[in-house]
């Protein structure tokens, strides 16, 4: 399987099967997205909880300024593909989060905008801290903003043409099933956490049964949790598994390589991050070979339904997956 797009329901855009992940991109981050979309990225994943829409931003329109690419090339997607962050669910701020992150992004629209976690927090002004805390005084405190207000507010700002397509972002089977019966446009896609640890195979299955595209973060698995997880720090890296290894060097490829290349072979996108061009560069080199039957069944004993992303990881005690 070489296809390199998924279409997204609805629009049937294309989007690229995968993108560059700005999640921790904090020095330069203008540089380093210059770098991914010169190396040929095309979807870049950002949110305003990473902090670095303005330098990530700055690194589209220099690009764009060079001629590497025009705007229509680049699909950006700004949570995390890109993301509306939790403290700007209720319907009177939806509007007012899309239009601060165009500003610093310096965009008139976002290919892609979906929901970040299905969490109401209350609402914070911008002016005191943009993104808003998950914490205030120590607690978690959530606000009565219900998922079919929300919604109909990020159908609106597809209609206003602020936003292409409309996506949603650690949702699980039960909410999305809710969200179908009250939806005028059908989610495009749905994000998760998702690398042979975690494989939620039925999820992914059904979820594409329904003609919603799904993309993978954290396809590394552990790596990127190690300072929040207990559990990230004694599971073995997955670019150093035995197996990874194994199967990566039959290929004469990288552990990385193998590691996106196994979800893109489900019709999978994936949003890798790496600050090293020379790694940037080999990411996207997923399509000049293909995993066999063998190699897929040595990675599926290697589920063991691990999350590194819980809420729990970061003292936030809602059991969201559960």
């Amino acid at each position: 399987m070489n296809q390199q797009h998924l279409n997204l329901n609805r629009t049937n855009d294309k989007m690229p099967i995968i993108g560059y992940g700005c999640w921790k991109v904090e020095d330069n981050p203008e540089q380093v997205i210059y770098t991914a979309i010169k190396n040929g990225y095309r979807l870049i994943d950002g949110a305003a909880v990473y902090n670095n829409e303005i330098g990530v931003g700055r690194g589209i329109k220099r690009a764009i300024k060079e001629g590497i690419v025009k705007r229509q090339d680049l699909f950006g997607i700004y949570n995390e593909n890109i993301e509306l962050w939790n403290n700007y669910h209720n319907k009177a701020h939806v509007r007012a989060a899309i239009d601060r992150t165009l500003k610093d992004m310096e965009l008139d629209y976002v290919d892609l905008y979906i929901i970040h976690f299905p969490v109401p927090l209350k609402y914070v002004d911008p002016a005191v801290e943009y993104p808003g805390p998950w914490l205030i005084d120590g607690k978690v405190e959530l606000e009565k903003s219900p998922m079919h207000e929300l919604w109909a507010e990020m159908e609106n700002l597809v209609d206003l043409g602020l936003a292409h397509n409309i996506g949603i972002s650690n949702f699980n089977a039960q909410l999305i099933m809710d969200l179908l019966t009250y939806a005028n446009y059908k989610p495009a896609t749905l994000q998760i956490e998702l690398h042979p640890y975690l494989q939620q195979t039925s999820l992914v299955q059904w979820v594409q049964e329904q003609g919603i595209q799904v993309t993978a973060y954290s396809s590394f698995g552990p790596s990127s949790y190690t300072v929040f997880s207990e559990s990230a720090k004694t599971a073995t890296p997955l670019l150093e598994h035995d197996v990874i290894k194994a199967i990566a060097s039959k290929h004469e490829k990288t552990p990385a390589q193998v590691l996106l290349r196994w979800s893109i072979e489900k019709n999978v996108a994936v949003i890798p991050k790496s600050m090293s061009e020379e790694r940037i560069r080999s990411n996207l080199d997923v399509f000049s070979f293909k995993l066999d039957d063998n190699d897929h069944q040595e990675i599926k004993k290697l589920d063991e339904n691990l999350r590194f992303n819980s809420l729990f990881a970061y003292n936030i005690r809602i059991p969201l997956f559960n």
